[in-house]
């Protein structure tokens, strides 16, 4: 089938230039690339065009050779005629279709999960409410359903979460999520600001502010009609962001379930250390999430001298600290029997889904960008490893967590410690004009996994669509997996061992 052959380090793309197939070919390829484990959709998403018909367009990802694959295909916007599913045959198109037909009245011939995805305000059919979810429902007098949420005791953004049971035996959990209507996707073309849309990016997840707004601004540079090189200070200095942001949320979901199952000892040393993590980022730009420290073509907070022995010796402390927690947590009996063997989802079941980020690699599967699609520095430098477990339980990704915090520590200060300030750096620019027609893609690996941000433009240069993909669109459904045959009591430490993000979905 007809491709435009691209990485994630290349330029944006003319839209004349992505082929346009039939779908029957479309279909076909897919059908046989996606029975290959070394391919997965990045993305996939339907935009309208003037003519009233719609462009469905598709990134392949290559992860054997680092290759991501563009296609297309058209139908027309009110055509009736219902495609054949690609998720009747690979799981991992779910989200995918359930989408396009939900936003736009699409229908895919043997779909077998046709439900609502997000519920967005401009959803083909209003009448589809929360109220009318078509809950999956099995009989039997020994069968009983429990219902947790959409609000939570915590503070926490809103899901439904629906168990099928037998006894405390969870025979199966469906998520319903979209509780909220941001309309995120739409914010980006309804503004020419292009410090408001860089604003939108880091709060579309806030514990990947970061990763997001790397993954946008990725889009712009690629999308200047003159591009800027970018410093070497620069580079290392979005890098280092990345790897603080991950540090902190491993360290932070360390003692969520350390809490979870009453070891307070690690509950309370790792919370200590996640404060001193998001403190460090905080003296660095003025913000602990990390707001405010991605900006196209620039920085407003370029590392001193100062600030890099800063960070530097805050890692290294807390890089020595964690990792004797995790000594205590590997050596306690108790820790191990309530984590090894709970909440498993096996290499297999991954791979059909289309899983991603660490929850994937606990499972032996390698999905990390870092290592199959590198960008910047990881893809001229850092030379990543990644850690891959194969057990696909809490314990497993947990271990995943705490070798990525040394990992992590490791990576700074390796990028901190040959740095030299850059005399003056290059502030933010917001103006620069974008090639019209195009698309850029903009695939980072945030602390929970892949982040795929798709930006096209129009004729004149200015953002058409901003299509986003948060880790949490693929992994859903893994927790839900992870759950079957498990104790209810289980869900808990199951839940917190993806922590997967509502508003990731809820775009």
């Amino acid at each position: 089938m007809k491709y435009f052959t691209t990485n994630n380090t290349a330029p944006a793309v003319p839209l004349e230039e992505i082929p346009v197939v039939d779908y029957a070919e479309f279909f076909a390829d897919l059908d046989r690339k996606l029975g290959q484990e070394r391919y997965h959709i990045g993305h996939y998403f339907a935009l309208p065009e003037r003519d009233e018909r719609l462009r469905m367009f598709c990134l392949l990802l290559d992860d054997r050779t680092s290759e991501v694959l563009l296609t297309s295909y058209c139908v027309e916007y009110y055509d009736e005629t219902p495609l054949p599913s690609l998720t009747a045959r690979h799981a991992q198109v779910h989200p995918f279709e359930r989408e396009i037909t939900e936003r736009y009245g699409i229908r895919f011939d043997g779909m077998p999960w046709e439900k609502p995805l997000r519920f967005p305000f401009d959803r083909f059919d209003p009448k589809s409410t929360m109220d009318n979810y078509p809950f999956y429902t099995m009989e039997g007098a020994s069968l009983h359903e429990v219902n947790v949420g959409p609000i939570h005791a915590g503070i926490i953004e809103p899901g439904a979460f629906r168990f099928i049971c037998n006894g405390e035996r969870v025979l199966h959990l469906e998520i319903a999520l979209g509780y909220q209507h941001r309309g995120v996707e739409h914010a980006f073309a309804a503004t020419d600001n292009r410090l408001r849309q860089v604003l939108l990016a880091e709060s579309i997840a806030g514990d990947s502010a970061v990763a997001h707004s790397t993954a946008f601004v990725e889009t712009l540079e690629k999308l200047a009609v003159q591009p800027r090189s970018r410093s070497y200070a620069l580079e290392c200095e979005r890098a280092v962001a990345l790897e603080l942001e991950r540090m902190a949320v491993q360290i932070a979901d360390t003692g969520a379930l350390c809490m979870d199952i009453g070891y307070q000892l690690g509950q309370v040393a790792c919370e200590a250390l996640r404060t001193v993590t998001i403190n460090t980022t905080q003296a660095w730009c003025g913000n602990r999430f990390g707001k405010g420290l991605i900006r196209p073509q620039g920085t407003n907070h370029p590392l001193t001298a100062e600030k890099i022995d800063l960070v530097r010796r805050n890692v290294a402390d807390v890089r020595r600290r964690y990792d004797e927690v995790r000594e205590d947590i590997k050596s306690s009996p108790t820790v191990l029997a309530r984590l090894e063997q709970c909440g498993i989802v096996s290499r297999e079941e991954m791979v059909r889904i289309g899983g991603v980020g660490q929850a994937a690699r606990a499972s032996g599967l390698l999905r990390d960008l870092r290592t199959t699609h590198p960008w910047g520095l990881y893809a001229r430098e850092l030379h990543h490893e990644s850690v891959v477990k194969r057990y696909g339980d809490v314990m497993a990704r947990l271990t995943v967590r705490c070798r990525e915090v040394l990992q992590s520590a490791n990576c700074i200060e390796h990028l901190l410690a040959g740095l030299v300030p850059a005399a003056e750096a290059s502030r933010p620019d917001y103006e620069f004009p974008l090639r019209g027609e195009s698309l850029a893609f903009g695939l980072i690996e945030g602390w929970r996994g892949e982040i795929c941000h798709v930006t096209v433009t129009d004729a004149d240069g200015h953002i058409a669509a901003c299509k986003i993909k948060d880790p949490s669109l693929h992994n859903w459904l893994a927790l839900a997996l992870a759950v079957r045959g498990e104790g209810i009591s289980d869900f808990p430490i199951c839940n917190k061992s993806f922590n997967l993000s509502y508003c990731g979905n809820d775009l």
